[in-house]
């Protein structure tokens, strides 16, 4: 059939011969307008932000600066020296160092990224969870905290064997982060009242708490003033994974198990689709049978449960030798940057944690090695999100089509083909 009159084909596009897409042209729709190429495009954007702000801060691009006009190589040049030895010194202190002498020192970088991750992949599976049930968990910080306090005790306090020890520990963590969470799934179920309120109400209802139990009550060192724990015994410690002399442990295995966890949970339980059918549309969930109010407690109390096993990995795992009210150190709202690049799926919140993992473990590399503001890592990090909260602007930027907007395929005009004959 021959192309109608006034509509060609668009260039670079393969029609079969009814007129639809190919399979290929299906495909690249697929992956240019699904949310996965978003949230990569963001980060691509995000660093190349990052790559203008180091070279402006970099002292030797701006005194090359002051004679531009005369030699504009030398700029050039430095700032393509700071941008590339910025992103070097963070790949090289978050993947691989290729100064050590021997692969087992070289690797270390990456260990050290997988440790910075693991909380952060706890914490957002939990964030993650919340949302695909609709609710906005920002609690992480006091679920960490309650979960680190009750089962940083049963570490420090309960003589156990070694093995059973570490589990009840960390059943404990996880039973207290749930109960936390439960109580913001409560207060929502019964009383309507919004969970961003009240989970930042019991933030510092957390922090609090544990700061007086850190002075004065049952997590205070005996004989000292500093609050701070006892160290958690060897029984309920993390073995290491790789030895004593890499800091990878085995919470990774546990965060590797919960993203399995969650992802059967979301996908593959009745339960999950029922949280699925509550975040989509709580009132249709409500006509089709589904008790929203029980949906809302169970899925606060898994999320507390997860963000709780990002606590109790920290005091197992990370800080062992005691802990204090700062122990969360900005991992509860860091989980809400990984739940949202990872687009609240449950791979796609471990490799987003990884990412970020990698972002802490390379940002003390790049200001110790190139003398970069470490804050330029921090507006990286705010930048992805800014990026990630606008797919138009993303989309705009790289000239993406927009999701939902089929190809107008071309039909033939009858009229016009009676007419010719």
């Amino acid at each position: 059939m021959s192309t109608t009159q006034g509509q060609a084909p668009q260039p670079g596009t393969e029609t079969s011969p009814a007129g639809e897409p190919t399979r290929w042209h299906r495909m690249f729709r697929e992956i240019t307008t699904g949310s996965a190429i978003i949230s990569v495009l963001a980060v691509v954007l995000a660093l190349v932000v990052g790559a203008v702000m180091i070279a402006f801060t970099n002292k030797d691009v701006q005194a090359s600066a002051g004679y531009f006009f005369s030699r504009p190589g030398d700029t050039l040049v430095e700032i393509w020296n700071s941008v590339a030895g910025a992103y070097s010194a963070l790949f090289q202190g978050s993947i691989y160092n290729f100064r050590r002498p021997s692969f087992a020192d070289g690797i270390k970088p990456l260990t050290q990224t997988l440790t910075f991750a693991t909380p952060l992949i706890m914490a957002g599976l939990g964030v993650a969870l919340g949302f695909r049930a609709g609710m906005f968990n920002i609690g992480g910080r006091g679920q960490m905290l309650i979960a680190a306090a009750l089962g940083g005790w049963v570490g420090f306090a309960v003589d156990l064997p070694y093995g059973l020890h570490m589990v009840v520990a960390l059943v404990v963590g996880i039973l207290g982060g749930a109960l936390w969470g439960g109580i913001v799934g409560l207060l929502k179920a019964r009383t309507g009242a919004h969970e961003v309120i009240t989970t930042i109400m019991l933030n510092y209802v957390a922090f609090y708490l544990i700061s007086y139990l850190l002075r004065d009550g049952f997590l205070k060192t005996p004989g000292s003033n500093n609050p701070k724990s006892p160290a958690t015994k060897v029984t309920a410690v993390f073995p290491d994974l790789l030895g004593p002399s890499y800091t990878l442990h085995f919470g990774f295995i546990l965060a590797i198990a919960a993203t399995i966890f969650t992802w059967w949970l979301l996908s593959r339980s009745n339960l999950g689709f029922q949280f699925r059918a509550v975040g989509f549309n709580p009132n249709a969930a409500r006509v089709a049978g589904i008790s929203v109010q029980r949906m809302y407690v169970y899925a606060m109390m898994l999320s507390g449960g997860l963000v709780g096993l990002a606590g109790i990995n920290q005091v197992l795992g990370t800080s062992t030798s005691g802990f204090g009210a700062g122990l969360d150190s900005s991992i509860g709202f860091d989980a809400i940057t990984v739940a949202l690049l990872g687009r609240s799926k449950p791979w796609g919140v471990f490799w987003a944690g990884i990412l970020f993992g990698a972002f802490k473990a390379g940002g003390f590399s790049m200001q110790a090695a190139e003398g970069v503001p470490i804050d330029i890592v921090l507006v990286v990090q705010s930048l992805i999100v800014l990026f990630i909260a606008a797919p138009p602007l993303v989309r705009a930027i790289f000239r993406l089509p927009v999701p939902g907007a089929a190809r107008r395929t071309t039909q033939p005009n009858v009229s016009q083909e009676v007419a010719a004959k």
